[in-house]
C-alpha cells in the first residue's frame, strides 16, 4: 500500500518517471501559453501600435474601432474553447490553438491592406487573448484544487517573469528592426516552440492519467472530484460571478486602454517612448510582487477582501494618472497599477474553480474570460473617443476610478459560494474568512 501511494505521487507519464506531481509540468506549460497570448493582447499590440499606424497610414480612432470589433468578435472564442476543453481535453485544444495562432501572426506580419489587417487582428484576439487564455487558466484548475492558491501563485510568478522578458524584447525588436520582424519572430516561436511542447507534455487531468488530484492520496481527495460543481447557468445566477467578473473586466478595460495608447498618454504628460517601455517593465516587476503578495494574502484573507484591496489600488492609480509630471510620478503610478494587476490576476485565476468547482470549469472560465475580453475591447475605444472629443484622457480616468471604487465596495460585501459536496474546500474558505 505504501508503494502504491508513492507511485500516485510520482507518476510515470509516457517513458519518463517524474519525481514530483505532474501537475507542475502542466502548470509550467500553462504559464508559457499565457505569455504566448501576447500578440493577441492589447499590451502586446500596443508595442507595435505607433509604427503600425505610421506604416499603414491608419487613423487612431479607426484603429481603435477595428480593435473594438476584433475583440468583440474574438470574445466568442472564449465560449467555444471552453466547451472544446471539457470535451476533448487541454492537450489537443492547446496544440491546435497555438498552431493556428502562430500561422495568423506570421500572416499578420506581412499584411499590407486595412481589410486583411482587421481580419488578422480579429483572429489574434480570438485565438490568443480569448481561446489561449481560457486554455491556460483551465489547465491549472484541472490539476489543482486543495493547493490551488499555491499553484496559482507559482503560475502568476512564471507568467509575470515571461511577460517581463517578452515586453522589452518585442518592443526593442519593433523599434530597431520594425514591427513586422517582431511579429515574425513571435509566430516562429509559437509554431516551433510552444506547439510541440504542448503536444508532448500536456495531459488532460490527473484522473485521466490514473493519478490523484493535487498529488495526494485518493482518500484525501474524496470530497473533491470532477462530478461536483456548479453548472454554467447556476454560476451565472450568483451575484459573486458578476461582481468578481465585472471587477476583473474593468481592470482589463483599464489595462487594455492604457496599454494600447500608453505611449500617447505619457506623451500628453511630456514623456517620450522610452519612458513608455520602462513603465511596462516596472508594471511587470510590481505585478510579480503583487502575485507573491496576492498569493500569500489569498491563503490568509477571503477573496472579497483581496478584490476590494485590488480595486482600491486601481482606483487610486487612475485618479493619480492625470497628475503625473515627473519620472518619479511615472514610477509610482506604474508600481501601484502593477500591484493592483498582480492581485487581480491571482484572484481571477483561482476564484472560479474555488467558488464553482471543476465539473464545468471550462465553460464557466470561458464565460468569465468573455467578460474580460469584451471589456478590453471597449477600453481603447473609450480612451480614443475621449481624447478626440476633449483633447485629453483625463475625464475617462476619473470616470473609471469611480466605477472601480464602486466594484471594490461590492466585492467586499458579496457572498462567495462553495461548490456542492466540497466540504474540505468550504472549510478552507471559512478559515480564510
Amino acid at each position: 500500500m505504501d508503494l502504491l501511494r508513492v507511485e500516485l505521487r510520482r507518476p510515470t507519464i509516457g517513458p519518463v518517471a517524474f519525481p514530483f506531481y505532474y501537475g507542475w509540468v502542466n502548470l509550467a506549460i500553462a504559464a508559457l501559453a499565457m505569455v504566448s497570448t501576447l500578440p493577441g493582447r492589447t499590451q502586446g499590440l500596443g508595442l507595435i501600435t505607433e509604427p503600425l499606424l505610421t506604416d499603414l497610414q491608419i487613423d487612431r480612432v479607426l484603429f481603435a474601432r477595428i480593435n473594438l470589433w476584433a475583440t468583440l468578435i474574438g470574445s466568442l472564442f472564449c465560449l467555444g474553447v471552453g466547451r472544446m476543453i471539457d470535451r476533448f481535453g487541454s492537450r489537443v485544444v492547446l496544440t491546435v490553438v497555438v498552431t493556428a495562432l502562430a500561422i495568423v501572426v506570421l500572416l499578420m506580419s506581412g499584411a499590407q491592406e486595412l481589410a486583411s489587417l482587421a481580419l488578422l487582428i480579429t483572429l489574434t484576439r480570438g485565438l490568443g487573448q480569448s481561446a489561449l487564455s481560457v486554455i491556460s487558466i483551465t489547465m491549472v484548475g484541472q490539476w489543482f484544487v486543495r493547493r490551488l492558491s499555491s499553484a496559482m501563485g507559482v503560475y502568476t510568478i512564471v507568467l509575470s517573469i515571461g511577460f517581463m522578458l517578452a515586453f522589452p524584447i518585442v518592443g526593442a525588436t519593433a523599434i530597431n528592426y520594425g514591427w513586422r520582424t517582431a511579429w515574425t519572430g513571435i509566430g516562429l516561436v509559437l509554431l516551433f516552440g510552444l506547439a510541440p511542447l504542448g503536444w508532448l507534455l500536456v495531459r488532460r487531468t490527473p484522473e485521466a492519467c490514473g493519478l490523484s488530484l493535487d498529488g495526494e492520496r485518493a482518500v484525501e481527495n474524496s470530497a473533491v472530484n470532477d462530478s461536483t460543481g456548479y453548472t454554467l447557468l447556476q454560476a451565472l445566477s450568483t451575484p459573486a460571478f458578476w461582481i468578481f467578473g465585472l471587477a476583473s473586466s474593468v481592470y482589463g478595460l483599464t489595462a487594455s486602454g492604457i496599454g494600447l495608447f500608453n505611449e500617447s498618454i505619457l506623451a500628453e504628460r511630456g514623456f517620450d517612448a522610452s519612458t513608455y517601455h520602462r513603465t511596462l517593465v516596472i508594471s511587470a516587476l510590481t505585478a510579480l510582487f503583487g502575485n507573491f503578495l496576492g498569493g500569500w494574502l489569498a491563503s490568509k484573507w477571503s477573496m472579497n477582501r483581496l478584490m476590494a484591496l485590488a480595486m482600491t489600488l486601481l482606483a487610486a492609480s487612475l485618479s493619480a494618472l492625470p497628475h503625473v509630471k515627473t519620472q518619479a510620478h511615472v514610477v509610482a503610478y506604474a508600481f501601484v497599477m502593477g500591484l493592483a494587476g498582480g492581485f487581480v490576476i491571482v484572484i481571477f485565476f483561482s476564484f472560479w474553480s474555488r467558488a464553482f468547482g471543476r465539473a464545468h470549469l471550462g465553460k464557466i472560465q470561458g464565460a468569465a474570460q468573455a467578460l474580460t475580453v469584451l471589456a478590453s475591447a471597449i477600453g481603447p475605444l473609450l480612451l480614443a473617443e475621449c481624447v478626440t472629443r476633449t483633447g485629453s484622457y483625463t475625464a475617462m480616468f476619473y470616470t473609471l476610478a469611480a466605477i472601480v471604487a464602486a466594484l471594490g465596495l461590492g466585492a467586499w460585501f458579496v457572498t462567495v459560494p462553495h461548490p456542492p459536496a466540497t466540504t474540505a474546500l468550504a472549510g478552507f474558505d471559512e478559515v480564510q474568512s
